[in-house]
């Protein structure tokens, strides 16, 4: 079918032809009516011509927008040199990046991945050799409610998300669960316990609904780990890389963790995730341990260092952070009296609004609008913009959710 006839069919009967298109393709989402074929910076266009803003980034992925011109070399350069090798032989290009990498993240060692949810089963590992070299026989992990690591067997334990859980048990043991912010749960499971090896937390919570902590929970979680020997493990694969005006959050707080996970951001669209240590939990891993077929080849590493040359030259993390704090405050001027709007919260540009009133189709609405975001926690506008968005850019952003939620019902 040639391309025109298909926009033709795609226009005549458009819930049809989407469920054509999809039969061949296992369930695991329910996608929304549009297709795109090309994007530019923050923009995206679909196979209509229609453009959209957007501001989900691929659910961060792409902080420096899409058809980035430093992208494009890097991905053409290497791979008409070499893009895979395999982890049996030495691989320059990964031990460069690891070396910026660590640089920026406070960190020693790092494991490259392909995705976040490998990150954090390499970070879960870890902390079960710490654990078992204490002398514990049954390693323990404590992870907060409302939580969100990833989607493979061991990560979907760790989150605090029970319909992530479902239909999937029996699930992983040994996570100890406790509510996210809350000190002095944590302080009660470390005085009733004796097999916690490590702590795992997202500085911010994400997919649970952009939930900030208190100011001084980080520190006091570093402190709590430091006195009763455990790991301080902080997922930054949605936080990290200059998302909220920081190279990472904890950077904020000056809160260094033992291991983080990052992903997301690192290869601007192309898969890579990584395992960063440091101090005793980046001696733990050795030959046999743990491994990866197509972790930090050539091609992953060589992008990944791209992404993080241009977030440095281009001093993104100060960017996101004033472009998110003009962002943050338009939309609560916007909303200011707004009764479908409750409690707006964010930092840098990781920002949500939280909606009182039913929005079921807000997702449509927004696609009607011209703007990709999500919705999380059923009612949370989760906004997540390139980290290159200019100030027009952000005042469409706004202007745009206005006519989205003047359209939902009282």
């Amino acid at each position: 079918m040639s391309a025109t006839r298909a926009a033709q069919v795609l226009r005549a009967n458009p819930v049809k032809e989407y469920r054509r298109m999809n039969q061949h393709l296992m369930q695991t989402y329910a996608r929304l009516p549009v297709s795109f074929v090309r994007g530019q910076g923050v923009w995206l266009w679909d196979d209509q011509g229609h453009q959209y803003l957007d501001a989900l980034s691929g659910i961060g992925v792409c902080a420096l927008g899409h058809a980035h011109p430093r992208i494009r070399a890097a991905l053409a350069e290497q791979s008409e040199l070499l893009m895979h090798t395999s982890n049996l032989y030495q691989i320059p290009a990964q031990q460069a990046l690891a070396e910026t990498l660590t640089g920026y993240a406070g960190m020693e060692r790092a494991f490259f991945s392909n995705s976040g949810a490998e990150a954090v089963e390499a970070a879960l590992k870890i902390a079960r050799l710490h654990g078992h070299q204490k002398g514990i026989e049954k390693p323990a992990i404590v992870v907060t409610e409302n939580s969100f690591h990833g989607r493979t067997l061991a990560t979907l334990s760790a989150t605090g998300n029970r319909k992530v859980h479902a239909g999937f048990e029996p699930l992983v043991q040994g996570f100890v669960r406790c509510p996210f912010n809350d000190i002095a749960a944590i302080e009660t499971i470390a005085d009733s316990r004796q097999d916690i090896s490590a702590v795992l937390v997202e500085p911010i919570q994400g997919e649970g609904g952009i939930h900030l902590p208190d100011d001084d929970y980080l520190v006091l979680l570093r402190q709590l780990c430091d006195q009763r020997g455990w790991l301080l493990m902080l997922d930054e694969i949605q936080t990290g890389l200059c998302r909220t005006g920081q190279w990472f959050a904890w950077q904020q707080d000056n809160a260094r963790p033992d291991v983080m996970t990052v992903a997301k951001a690192l290869g601007n669209g192309f898969p890579i995730g990584a395992c960063l240590a440091q101090g005793k939990a980046a001696e733990l891993f050795q030959p046999g341990n743990h491994g990866s077929t197509y972790g930090g080849n050539p091609l992953a590493c060589h992008v990944a260092r791209t992404t993080l040359a241009v977030m440095a030259e281009e001093n993104l993390a100060e960017h996101a952070r004033h472009q998110g704090r003009c962002l943050l405050e338009s939309l609560q001027t916007a909303f200011a009296d707004n009764s479908k709007v409750g409690v707006i919260r964010g930092r840098g540009l990781m920002i949500g609004l939280e909606l009182t009133v039913p929005c079921e189709n807000f997702l449509h609405l927004a696609l009607q609008q011209g703007l990709l975001v999500s919705l999380q926690a059923g009612n949370i506008v989760r906004l997540l913009p390139p980290l290159i968005i200019n100030n027009q850019q952000l005042e469409q952003i706004v202007e745009r959710l206005q006519n989205c939620i003047a359209a939902l019902p009282q």
